[in-house]
């Protein structure tokens, strides 16, 4: 029976495997690098922000401090020396001394705890040059008379002026002996320490008010930042050198900041830097370093992929074939593509191939197959089948001529004759469903509807009877190529008989060997039908149990009963002429003239000519 290739659906490729467990390690591993080099970096990073913070913090303050204390010290300075000198220089020195202080706008000096206005000196040219009206800056101080109780002898306190002149001034309020000193000035000269840049740094006064800031509006509107946690920190640990603070704003975003104290004032510098910044570097590196994983993976996964086709390939090219095999194909030829354990397996599994088809033409191959998928077990089952039996007329006189005229080359030439016959014959078997049970000399066994079934025995009956007929069909073509006479290729000639009845079909022999046959009584008279072909001059014959199943869908003619040894009651027999409908011969007659059978004279039979196995009964 032939076989078609039978493919299978694998749930879980090799490709697929190996794709998934590499990708798996190699996400783990790199994924496990990316992870420990970024846990790492963030350390190292946070290291050198909250270094540089520090480092920002310490300069920005120390300029902050230095500006603010020189100013204090050019002011006392200013006044030490113009209280000693009354010579009529006074207009003199103070143009020199706003000439070298440009950044101070105004200065009052009160007796302290006098309610009083005091002495105001204005720096008109600034006041000028920046559209402050000089009775805004003496309102200003007029204003604030609380600086005078704010004055102290070793600080100098500072407020943000900015919100009353619209513009960026500090007012630093410091005492003088018996006097308070009040001092307008603009920290201009810091705005490249406390400019706009990745880390923002501003001052803010002991209140929590800011005094100077790179949001100039912030500084303008005069804003507080003593809800700032930083700013909290500064004011509980009070004064000292500075330090440094993780902390959360009102709105959650995270922080690193530093603050100074500006020794000789009652403020602080602080310096800040969003997490989101300094750790901006490392997400980017850790992204990048995912991009790089993935396209690693990707060009991981394409290799693989590929790589996975040298042994899936292969490997699903031996799966097919055992699929094949196991269908009963034998005839399968592999051939090894790699020098590898793959390759050495395909070319034993070609080996056991060719082994396997060499077997399949020593035994049914069929049954085997069936045998093999366990569809038939050890033992005996009944069935209904019908049994075919053919023998090739005058056998025993072709094979003597053979070896009369070829000598020692006779077996070869009687083999390789017989071999083209028995090629014929099987396909013709195979064609209907059959199963060619073995060969006996020149003689072919077969049945129908025992290791598996046309669906009843009716069809099974008609399917060996059809398969009889296409037997002689292909006999009288092959016997036409043949050279008339020819010794080496004689004409062939069969007689066929069937028979249809229980039997019992299993698996029958020795551990050693065991085939697939049947037994039973309709076996015997299904060889002993086909004994009788010739001397009743026929080809095909059939019982009258065959014929009861079939006869309406064939051309028969019954042929006088015959007593068949150990049968009480005579059989009756059928000559098969053709299948109904079909064309070719119509009669028994017509049969004998294309086969060239002689009609026999009935009543000179010899019915001991088969020993005894018939006789003829007259009518």
């Amino acid at each position: 029976m032939a076989q078609s290739q039978i493919k299978t659906r694998v749930l879980f490729p090799i490709g697929a495997k190996l794709v998934i467990i590499i990708s798996i390690l190699l996400l783990a591993s790199m994924g496990a690098v990316i992870s420990l080099v970024s846990v790492l970096s963030s350390i190292d990073v946070r290291r050198t922000a909250e270094y540089n913070n520090f480092t920002i913090n310490r300069r920005a303050g120390s300029h902050a401090e230095t500006s603010f204390n020189s100013i204090k010290a050019s002011v006392l300075l200013y006044l030490d020396i113009t209280s000693y000198r009354k010579d009529g220089r006074e207009n003199e020195m103070e143009n020199n001394f706003f000439n070298h202080n440009q950044n101070i706008a105004a200065i009052e000096i009160t007796q302290t705890g006098a309610a009083a206005a005091g002495v105001f000196i204005l720096n008109k040219k600034y006041l000028l040059s920046n559209n402050i009206n000089e009775n805004t800056a003496i309102a200003y101080f007029n204003d604030f008379r609380s600086f005078t109780n704010a004055a102290r002898a070793d600080k100098m306190i500072l407020f943000n002026a900015s919100p009353f002149f619209n513009y960026p001034l500090l007012c630093g309020v410091f005492s003088r002996e018996n006097e308070t000193v009040k001092v307008l000035f603009s920290p201009a000269d810091l705005s490249e320490s406390f400019g706009v840049g990745a880390n923002t740094s501003f001052i803010v006064t002991d209140d929590g008010y800011l005094l100077l800031h790179p949001d100039n509006d912030l500084v303008l509107g005069g804003a507080d930042f003593s809800n700032l946690p930083i700013v909290k920190t500064m004011r509980q640990e009070g004064s000292g050198s500075g330090m440094q603070i993780s902390f959360t704003d009102e709105t959650g975003v995270q922080y690193f900041g530093a603050y100074y104290q500006l020794a000789g004032t009652d403020a602080a510098a602080f310096t800040i830097i969003p997490h989101n910044v300094v750790f901006e570097a490392v997400r980017s590196i850790t992204f990048q370093n995912i991009f790089l994983t993935g396209v690693v993976v990707f060009i991981a996964i394409m290799f693989i992929w590929f790589f996975s086709k040298t042994i899936a390939s292969p490997v699903r090219s031996l799966a097919d074939a055992a699929l094949q095999i196991e269908g009963g194909d034998f005839g399968i030829k592999l051939k090894p593509k790699a020098r590898d354990e793959i390759g050495l397996l395909t070319e034993s599994f070609g080996k056991m191939t060719t082994a396997l088809n060499i077997f399949g033409r020593f035994t049914n191959k069929d049954i085997a197959v069936r045998a093999m998928r366990g569809e038939i077990k050890p033992g005996g089952l009944p069935k209904h089948a019908t049994i075919f039996f053919s023998d090739i007329r005058g056998f025993t006189e072709k094979s003597e001529n053979f070896t009369n005229v070829f000598s020692d080359n006779a077996s070869d030439r009687i083999v390789a004759w017989l071999n083209e016959y028995f090629t014929q014959m099987v396909d013709c078997v195979e064609k209907t469903g059959g199963i060619v049970d073995k060969f006996i000399g020149d003689a072919v066994m077969a049945h129908w509807g025992t290791a598996y079934t046309a669906g009843n025995p009716a069809a099974d009956a008609f399917n060996g009877v059809k398969c009889a007929l296409m037997m002689r069909i292909a006999l009288y073509n092959l016997n036409k190529k043949r050279e008339k006479n020819d010794p080496g290729s004689p004409e062939i000639v069969i007689g066929a008989g069937l028979n249809t009845g229980i039997v019992t079909a299993g698996q029958l022999g020795s551990e050693q060997r065991m085939e697939y046959t049947v037994i039973g009584d309709p076996v015997n008279l299904a060889s002993r039908t086909e004994a009788l072909n010739k001397p009743l001059g026929t080809d095909i014959l059939i019982t009258e149990d065959t014929w009861n199943l079939v006869g309406d869908k064939f051309i028969t003619e019954e042929m006088p009963p015959v007593t068949v040894k150990g049968k009480e009651k005579p059989v009756r027999m059928f000559a098969v002429v053709n299948l109904k409908g079909a064309k070719g011969p119509q009669t028994l007659a017509e049969v004998r003239e294309m086969l060239g059978i002689t009609p026999p004279d009935i009543s000179k039979v010899n019915t001991d000519a088969e020993e005894e196995k018939f006789k003829i009964q007259s009518n």
